[in-house]
């Protein structure tokens, strides 16, 4: 009985030592969370979790809980996943546990058990927006991603490390820099981040050699990094001026991100100045964009009056200095989060938010504005998004292709630098002008007009040929005229597809000086009567002569050899004078007709 006695007090005594042990982690853990350094709280919290008996089913499920908002914070998915399971194990569950849980299956491509996990949530508040969308996205991702697109996506490994890169942005008038953060052992400092457990990012680039390769990416060392994140950096047009992201430490407060500025001199990047957008000191500002008029500061904000979670904003910039804040409202804007915006040089709008359903996590979508003057969106479907972040599109000029940033099958979450392209569908015209005989007329004019309003004078190469870019749904007409030949035409309706196409067009030209021979006309025997079905023949003179206003023509005609040489040549010149007298009566004018 005292041995009995004796085991049960060293098992209670076991038990008041961990419990004491997990309170300590658990309070570190708090600490922690409250200045969002979620990587050092997870782990405090998950050591918590290990000392809590399994028997304090409550204060396991409550340690899971942090654990996978923590996990969630800093994109460990799969881990998230866990501790929700246990958070659910232990009966410790909402209705927003359910909500987020659902959200990190989304991520991980786990759709079929995300829409389980959406209906739980929904059952308890059917009005949430963000359990709603999800429901969608959740049941349509299958299908989104089997459709697929005609993007193609490739990792570019040149720029990419064991840790996380991204947000790359182009610069240079030949788009051979590529600027980017980056988390790598090569980050200046040795201190590891308590949000990741990594180095602060860096900002770095990479250089195209004169071979177009991209070569190993450096650290900018000119003193824009520092001891702090730096990152998600945008250019003006004139490519003078850089906005980034810094994220600091207030001791007082969360950790919270800045937009900065810097400017260049010669090729280096001076020291960054905060730039201050409002007066409100407690919000977050990140990830800047410029406009390609260079008139509006585009970047996201947690600040109040916005539609929740992270919103996109824009401020003007005016020699005078900056604007009034706008919000862009809630078409772009959701409960969730949108970020990253960023412009292609057309002027369209790409950002990324997990508000809008999508695939899982953030999915890019482009912002157009209407003829209304309102924006729409579109989802640019798989492989582009996927179920992990997509998000921070550059682009190389106007074309439709660049480098964007995924953390899609990386388990530890970190984001990595993808090259994309959308090949693009172009329908052109290739011609050929020549003479009758074959031979290439490099001294002709192609005229094109459009019912569009283009009018446009095409250059012909040396080989005869030409090649111009058309416009889907346009009707189009070509001239070909040259010195000495006679002028053709040829018309091109342009239907919209969905494959490049190029359109052939010929242009045979006729001497003026060689006596053509026009077929298919018929007279009434020994009569100049002209029949009905020679007018097809005519109509195709009248075309030619309006198409050659400066052209003169001499008609003649012939007869069969019957009856004498004398009625012949007064049959046959009563013929040609059929044809003038047809001729003038469909508008041409009698001085170009002899």
């Amino acid at each position: 009985m005292q041995r009995l006695i004796h085991h049960t007090f060293l098992l209670l005594l076991a038990l008041l030592v961990c419990s004491c042990g997990a309170d300590k982690n658990l309070k570190r853990g708090e600490k922690y969370l409250a200045l969002g350094e979620y990587y050092d709280a997870a782990t405090e919290f998950k050591t918590a979790y290990s000392k809590t008996p399994a028997k304090e089913r409550d204060r396991r499920g409550q340690c899971a809980r942090k654990m996978a908002l923590c996990y969630e914070k800093i994109n460990s998915t799969q881990k998230a996943i866990a501790a929700y399971r246990n958070v659910i194990r232990y009966k410790q569950d909402d209705a927003q546990t359910h909500l987020s849980f659902a959200r990190q299956l989304m991520k991980n491509g786990n759709y079929k058990e995300a829409v389980q996990e959406f209906h739980v949530a929904l059952d308890s508040m059917p009005d949430n927006p963000l359990a709603r969308k999800g429901l969608e996205a959740a049941m349509a991702a299958p299908e989104l991603k089997e459709q697929g697109s005609r993007y193609t996506v490739k990792k570019m490994d040149i720029f990419n490390s064991r840790r996380a890169d991204y947000s790359p942005m182009l610069f240079g008038e030949e788009f051979d820099q590529l600027f980017f953060t980056s988390t790598r052992n090569e980050a200046e400092g040795d201190e590891l981040s308590g949000i990741t457990g990594t180095k602060n990012g860096d900002i770095f680039f990479s250089q195209k050699d004169d071979k177009g390769k991209w070569g190993k990416p450096q650290r900018i060392e000119s003193g824009l990094n520092s001891e702090y994140d730096e990152g998600a950096c945008c250019f003006t047009p004139d490519q003078r001026e850089m906005y980034y992201t810094m994220c600091s430490t207030d001791p007082s407060y969360p950790r919270y991100a800045k937009i900065m500025k810097a400017s260049r001199s010669d090729a280096a990047w001076g020291k960054g100045s905060d730039v201050t957008l409002t007066k409100d000191t407690l919000s977050s500002y990140a990830h800047p964009a410029i406009s390609p008029d260079g008139e509006w500061l585009y970047f996201c904000s947690d600040m109040l009056g916005g539609e929740g979670g992270l919103d996109i904003w824009r401020i003007r910039l005016t020699s005078n200095g900056l604007g009034g804040v706008e919000n862009l409202g809630n078409v772009i804007n959701t409960p969730g989060d949108e970020m990253f915006p960023t412009f292609r040089p057309n002027g369209d709008l790409y950002f990324s938010s997990d508000g809008h359903g999508g695939m899982g996590g953030l999915d890019i979508y482009i912002a157009q504005v209407n003829e209304r003057g309102r924006w729409q969106l579109e989802h640019p479907g798989y492989p582009l998004n996927s179920q992990g972040d997509d998000f921070g599109m550059t682009f190389e000029g106007p074309h439709n292709r660049g480098y964007f940033c995924s953390n899609r099958g990386d388990g530890r979450g970190w984001d990595h630098i993808f090259s994309f392209e959308k090949p693009e569908i172009i329908q052109t015209v290739k011609g050929w002008v020549y003479e009758n005989d074959g031979y290439e007329l490099t001294a002709a004019q192609v005229y094109m007009v459009g019912n569009d309003g283009t009018n446009q004078k095409l250059s012909v190469r040396s080989d005869g040929s030409f090649t111009e870019v058309l416009t889907p749904g346009v009707d189009y007409v070509f001239l070909a005229t040259c010195k000495g030949f006679l002028n053709h035409k040829e018309e091109l309706h342009i239907v919209p597809t969905q494959e490049s196409e190029e359109h052939v067009l010929q242009f045979p030209l006729a001497s003026i000086t060689a006596p053509v021979m026009i077929d298919n006309i018929f007279y009434d025997y020994d009569k100049a009567t002209l029949r009905p079905e020679s007018e097809a023949a005519l109509d195709e003179l009248v075309t030619l002569l309006n198409e050659n206003p400066n052209v003169t023509i001499e008609l003649s005609a012939h007869c069969d050899y019957v009856g004498s040489s004398q009625y012949n040549i007064g049959l046959a010149q009563r013929r040609a004078e059929s044809v003038v007298n047809y001729l003038i009566a469909h508008g041409i004018a009698s001085d170009r007709l002899t």
